[in-house]
């Protein structure tokens, strides 16, 4: 299934995508008689496979309550988790030719992480899949891109086996992973570069995890101004998801809705010969086949 996050009577609501429709689950949810709270996405990850069972049996049953199902075409799309509980988990150096890429621009020698390097994202970060990117250039002049898969984690769980971890997986999403580099570089840690508001769109949806048979199998790209930049599957990962999950969850306590975004292929704008930054009015499309795409403008403000 295909869940999103969109307006209705001005309030954020979950809808499961149908063809070119898209359901109201919590209006739907109330007419099959059901009692698990739809509220929100993360309500609808925490009920589980209760929750997901109502869905489809909304589904099954759409054509009974039309007056709960809208045109995609006719609705405004927020991030499908718009406010997660806590910062976003992401993944650095995670695919073996970015890393090369990397290493190169800043004329170092290559060295490979022995573990996954781990990092968070404020969650004001958070943008959605055509949300306009408003940078100030006072905070920063140097903007890049990032394609990512993330992983939306769909149970609490600690000390997580690599064995088990898809267990733990709710769904996929798209996420552009957009860096302040010169903050970056400036505070010498990813954490400040990563989190200005709005530098994270994520969406336009989550696929449930039994809907994709192969994650491995899933493509990236990213094109700027239609002209692509970035190329790779996620079966190039350095550390697969399981291994990501088992690394992070080791101590840890994970919790369901927490996001994990898993490291971005070669092809990014710092490592171009010569670098290039992203500027007013540009374009970024970001996409993950079987999942969808993120469609965001650059906005420049002084």
């Amino acid at each position: 299934m295909k869940l999103i996050t969109f307006l209705n009577s001005d309030k954020p609501v979950v809808g499961v995508l149908t063809s070119n429709s898209v359901i109201d689950v919590a209006a739907s949810a109330e007419r099959v008689g059901a009692s698990e709270d739809m509220s929100s996405m993360l309500a609808v990850i925490r009920g589980g496979e209760a929750a997901l069972s109502v869905i489809r049996k909304i589904v099954d049953q759409s054509q009974l309550f039309p007056a709960t199902t809208y045109s995609l075409n006719n609705i405004q799309l927020f991030a499908p988790i718009p406010e997660p509980a806590r910062n976003i988990f992401c993944v650095g150096r995670n695919y073996m030719d970015h890393v090369k890429e990397g290493f190169e621009a800043r004329q170092a020698d290559v060295k490979l992480s022995e573990a996954p390097q781990f990092f968070t994202k404020a969650t004001h970060a958070i943008n959605s899949s055509t949300g306009d990117i408003v940078i100030n250039e006072k905070v920063t002049h140097w903007l890049d891109y990032e394609v990512e898969l993330a992983v939306i984690i769909g149970k609490s769980g600690r000390d997580i086996t690599k064995e088990h971890a898809f267990d733990y997986v709710f769904g996929y999403t798209v996420a552009n992973d957009v860096t302040a580099r010169d903050l970056q570089k400036r505070h010498d840690q990813w954490f400040k570069g990563k989190s200005l508001d709005g530098t994270l769109p994520l969406g336009p949806c989550i696929v449930t995890r039994d809907a994709i048979a192969d994650v491995s199998a899933l493509e990236l790209s990213c094109h700027v101004n239609n002209e692509r930049r970035q190329h790779g599957h996620v079966s190039q990962m350095m550390f697969d998801i399981p291994t990501v999950i088992a690394s992070l969850s080791a101590g840890m306590t994970l919790d369901a809705g927490d996001i994990i975004c898993t490291g971005t292929p070669a092809g990014v704008g710092f490592a171009m010969k010569p670098p290039q930054k992203l500027k007013d009015g540009d374009v970024v499309a970001v996409a993950i086949s079987g999942i969808g795409e993120l469609r965001n403008k650059i906005v420049i403000r002084n």
